[in-house]
């Protein structure tokens, strides 16, 4: 890609109107199911099919989002809706589940795959790992600096990151929040943005603790330049049209070399201004809300970016050749570029008054109106004394322009291998009727990890606490490593990695793409966590001959959809602990009070505490109440083993909690029966 690409939202088809009139060189969209953004107004497939042609007529591409997890009970219908917008010929499927993906690429076997943020991919291995998974473009993760963007950009695969729009508190794609607290999954593509809500340390009831500035980076385009960046994205699929045509329409500015009107910007949308800390590193003034003078400002600022997308863009600059000859039909040749047009008229009569010229024809061809046409040069071949009435120039022009519009579309359009075929399955559902179910217990201490280990098939450690005292006291071949869920060194982690598997340590956690492409280039048997999102038999299949060796599922699952997982991959389920709600770089404690006043806990508005772990890059914002399923093991008949987190427990604690007691303090069945609510 020679220049780097403005991507832009849209969440409705007039939205999409004012980014294409606006500038953009690519948009992407949502239909009306398998979305991250269920809640904007999106594309029902007529709509999808007219976007397309759209975008086509402008020399745009269009992105399909369908970038949330899909259930086996979806698995038909999502098939139908992927052929379907194959046949309309979208550019791009942008793609969160590696099970969706598998099923798009036996569908539609040339399809274009783009990895989607909500893959959580934010390491140069992780994106190297989507490109050998048959990804042509990775969205890696929001929360990346400058130098990791650029290591990441050295790969043989295109980058596309966000430049503006509204920042998640949590990792994309490792946020439960909303689904715990209100059942509204946001990998579902229900977020019920819980984040933007009042939290405190201090118990503030009107702090949000949660809430992040908006990010823009309309002032770093030329860093972006620098380190290899194919695509700027633009966040807000459920904002306004104006709000999108302001946000291409700087963004190109940006590009041009002119600076772009942060003033107006941040009128039009904003969270108490802008942020860039996660890209330029500084970090201490990121967090914002929504402000009463923000929103007053947008109204007055709203009437004149609607000027932006008013009228037609011209896209194309058209010739045309007239070729009036006596006893011959009138013809109309329209040429761009490549592509040469030909309207057929009637033979041309003999002039009374005043005969057809070059000017007379050329004023009628030249009224292109509200088209993406630009006029260039015309031309003629005239015979004297010959007349064409002007309301059959007009009739010929417009036929003219519109054969050359579907012959641009046609050109524009890429054409599918589309069939009927779908990833295998096993026949069978793998049914566990050992009622004692093996243990694996996640530690965060060395404490945990030897209280642990007697009772326990394996305990998950994290790579930063193993050391020789530890192995004196948990066996090394019980031992799954666990490196950072978030990688910001990732030299340094690949050589501690290094380290370990030199030193005997076999097993490994995936946390994402990028652990298991690490690990596997290491030899390390991975091993996955609930944090892989695995909601479908297609996943656990494709992690199967990919080299995992089991995983636990999305914790999002109801049991009815566990037990109906087909698969040969052994799965777990959690069982016990705090699920972690938020993965985020951002301490939000650290921000209201201060690390020495730390209180270990956000509050939430109903006065529910909800602790905060803290790592060296990285803190998990987890649930007041804890998991609890250890009474009734009996339910995960599918289950090959259990899961266990702790948190703070002391020895005793552990042993408690491995043993199946239930704890003393707030218990919850999470979403085993509840599940997630749909298309809100």
């Amino acid at each position: 890609m020679s220049s780097m690409e403005i991507l832009a939202p849209s969440g409705s088809p007039e939205a999409l109107t004012a980014a294409l009139r606006a500038g953009a060189d690519a948009v992407y969209v949502g239909g009306k199911k398998f979305s991250a953004r269920n809640n904007a107004a999106n594309f029902d497939d007529a709509e999808l099919k007219n976007a397309v042609k759209l975008c086509h007529i402008h020399n745009a591409k269009l992105y399909l989002a369908v970038n949330t997890i899909i259930a086996d009970e979806e698995v038909s219908e999502f098939r139908s809706f992927i052929k379907k917008a194959a046949e309309y010929g979208v550019d791009g499927f942008i793609v969160q589940d590696i099970g969706a993906a598998d099923i798009i690429r036996t569908a539609v076997p040339d399809a274009v795959l783009h990895g989607s943020t909500q893959l959580s991919v934010h390491t140069a291995a992780g994106v190297h790992f989507l490109k050998e998974m048959g990804f042509v473009r990775a969205v890696p993760a929001r929360e990346l600096s400058a130098g990791a963007l650029e290591k990441i950009c050295r790969e043989d695969i295109e980058t596309e990151v966000f430049v503006h729009g509204a920042l998640c508190m949590s990792v994309s794609g490792q946020c439960y929040m909303s689904a715990v607290i209100g059942s509204r999954s946001a990998n579902r593509g229900c977020c019920g943005q819980a984040c933007r809500l009042p939290f405190s340390a201090d118990g503030n009831k009107n702090h949000a603790a949660l809430s992040l500035k908006d990010l823009s980076l309309m002032e770093n385009t030329d860093k972006l330049r620098e380190i290899g960046v194919n695509s700027l994205k633009i966040e807000g699929r459920m904002k306004r049209p104006e709000y999108i045509a302001a946000a291409v329409s700087q963004l190109k500015n940006a590009l041009d070399g002119t600076a772009p009107d942060m003033k107006m910007l941040r009128g039009i949308f904003s969270r108490s201004g802008f942020t860039d800390g996660y890209f330029t590193g500084n970090r201490r003034d990121m967090f914002g809300v929504r402000e009463k003078e923000d929103v007053i400002a947008a109204k007055d600022i709203f009437p004149a970016i609607h000027e932006l997308c008013r009228n037609e863009r011209k896209v194309y600059t058209v010739d045309f050749h007239g070729i009036v000859k006596e006893n011959q039909p009138v013809k109309i040749i329209a040429s761009l570029e490549n592509i040469s047009v030909e309207a057929v008229g009637d033979i041309p009569d003999i002039a009374q008054k005043s005969p057809t010229t070059e000017d007379s024809l050329a004023k009628q061809l030249s009224k292109l109106g509200d088209t993406v046409f630009s006029l260039g040069k015309i031309t003629s071949d005239i015979d004297d004394g010959l007349f064409v009435p002007a309301g059959r120039l007009n009739e010929l022009r417009r036929l003219a322009v519109e054969q050359l519009s579907d012959a641009v579309i046609s050109r524009n359009t890429p054409v599918y291998t589309i069939t009927d075929n779908s990833p295998a399955l096993p026949q069978n559902i793998p049914v566990h009727t050992d009622e004692n179910i093996p243990v694996r217990t996640f530690c965060r201490t060395a404490e945990q990890a030897a209280a642990a280990a007697e009772l326990s098939e394996y305990v998950v450690i994290p790579e930063s606490i193993i050391n020789q005292q530890l192995t004196e006291t948990v066996p090394m071949e019980k031992i799954i490593v666990s490196p950072p869920r978030f990688i910001v060194d990732e030299d340094k982690i690949i050589s501690r990695l290094a380290e370990l598997k030199n030193l005997g340590f076999r097993h490994l956690l995936c946390h994402t793409l990028d652990s298991a492409a690490i690990g596997g280039q290491l030899g390390f048997v991975l091993h996955g966590s609930f944090t892989m999102n695995l909601f479908n038999s297609y996943s656990a299949e494709y992690l199967r001959r990919i080299g995992f060796e089991d995983c636990i599922v999305s914790p999002e699952m109801t049991l009815a959809q566990l037990e109906n997982l087909r698969t040969e991959l052994p799965l777990g389920a959690l069982v016990y602990g705090r699920l972690p709600l938020m993965l985020t770089r951002n301490c939000p404690i650290k921000n209201e009070i201060g690390c020495k006043n730390c209180s270990g806990a956000l509050i939430d508005r109903t006065s529910r505490q909800l602790p905060v772990a803290c790592s060296a890059d990285y803190v998990e914002i987890l649930n007041s109440d804890i998991l609890c399923m250890t009474d009734r093991m009996n339910k995960l008949k599918s289950a090959a083993f259990a899961a266990v987190i702790l948190h703070d427990e002391n020895r005793e604690q552990t042993i408690s909690a491995i043993s199946g007691k239930k704890p003393d303090s707030a218990v919850t069945r999470g979403l085993y029966y509840r599940g997630v609510l749909e298309n809100i």
